[in-house]
């Protein structure tokens, strides 16, 4: 019987909060290197699904090995549940952790990979497998309880996975890159099942990815990191619309990034909102004289870059099929590219 801890009935109040202080990873010598991960302070809302987002060697997965345990912290806090969980070894700390590869045992069946940590625990064969057998059925898996890794689909070991990782009744998920390995399609399939497990299971899941759909379609707590440090953290529309800094925008994609009027720093603005005349206008602080260098076919929409000099070499427009077949572009047009002083959102310098 899994224990009312992963049921979704247990009020929200009950569930903890994870909380970062402060906190620093350093590599070298005797840890004295450039920190990986450089003094970042996080809040995670108890029961919601937060994704560490950003590019290679950005200190997500170091984040995420220093909370689970697989890497000591340099310096700062990690609190889980109001406990300081720093110090203390990863099978003592309330959580569990999903690798990118599954890791696996492909000697052992589904059922067997699943009860492992139960019986290194010592807990006896039919209890083990009982508890077992019902998470596998909790994640659609009971017919192949006995088959073993090899003879299931990716999508099935990492359900298996989820559930080896469940099995602990953890208090914190951690994901790593869970779904990096997977077909396109596949990866679409198992990012809605993640996000209602999560849901189901009322806890909360910390994620690693360096896909910006990824988390915008998982996310209710977007993190973006850079060079160790977080440089916005929000909700997925709060981090899409709003970006911080210049690496945010660039970074999330779908946003133009421009000098501001009289050089006083720069601004954003989305491409979907960014828009095309043939017609000549003024010049100014809502438009740019630009040539058409590319155009691709996204399907529902077309996608065109443009080159608008220094101010900026590099321009997205987005526009809808429709409204492309009703005026094509070719690479090599000139354009006024123009958009609403509503829709320009300042960046912090």
């Amino acid at each position: 019987m899994i224990s009312a801890s992963l049921e979704p009935a247990v009020a929200m109040a009950a569930r903890p909060d994870l909380e970062l202080v402060r906190l620093v990873k350093r590599y070298g010598g005797a840890g004295h290197g450039a920190p990986a991960v450089d003094h970042i302070d996080l809040k995670v809302a108890a029961g919601s699904y937060c994704c560490l987002l950003g590019p290679s060697g950005c200190g997500k997965t170091s984040t995420l090995r220093m909370i689970a345990g697989h890497e000591a912290a340099s310096d700062g806090d990690i609190v889980l549940g109001g406990r300081n969980i720093t110090a203390l070894p990863a099978s003592a700390r309330g959580t569990a952790m999903m690798f990118q590869s599954y890791a696996l045992f492909p000697h052992l069946s589904a059922l067997d990979n699943v009860a492992f940590s139960l019986k290194m625990r010592g807990m006896a064969k039919a209890e083990r497998n009982a508890r077992a057998a019902e998470l596998l059925e909790r994640v659609s898996l009971g017919a192949l309880a006995q088959r073993k890794p090899a003879e299931l689909s990716g999508g099935q070991q990492q359900r298996v996975a989820l559930a080896r990782a469940l099995i602990t009744e953890p208090r914190l998920l951690l994901l790593d890159e869970p779904l990096s390995a997977l077909d396109p399609f596949l990866r679409i399939r198992m990012r809605a099942e993640l996000k209602g497990w999560q849901k189901s299971l009322g806890m909360s899941f910390i994620h690693v990815t360096h896909s910006q759909e990824e988390a915008m379609a998982l996310a209710d707590q977007v993190v973006v990191m850079n060079q160790g440090r977080i440089e916005q953290s929000g909700s997925p529309h709060e981090v899409f619309n709003t970006p911080r800094t210049e690496f945010v925008a660039r970074f999330m994609g779908g946003h133009n990034v421009l000098p501001a009027p009289h050089g006083e720093g720069r601004i954003a603005v989305r491409a979907d909102r960014t828009r095309l005349s043939r017609a000549p206008l003024p010049t100014g602080p809502t438009s740019l004289a630009a040539t058409v260098r590319n155009v691709e076919y996204q399907g529902t929409f077309v996608m065109l870059t443009l080159d608008a000099g220094a101010a900026a070499p590099e321009l997205s427009v987005m526009l809808s099929e429709a409204a492309f077949d009703a005026a094509p572009w070719q690479p090599g047009d000139g354009a006024h590219a123009h958009w609403d002083a509503a829709d320009v959102h300042r960046l912090a310098a």
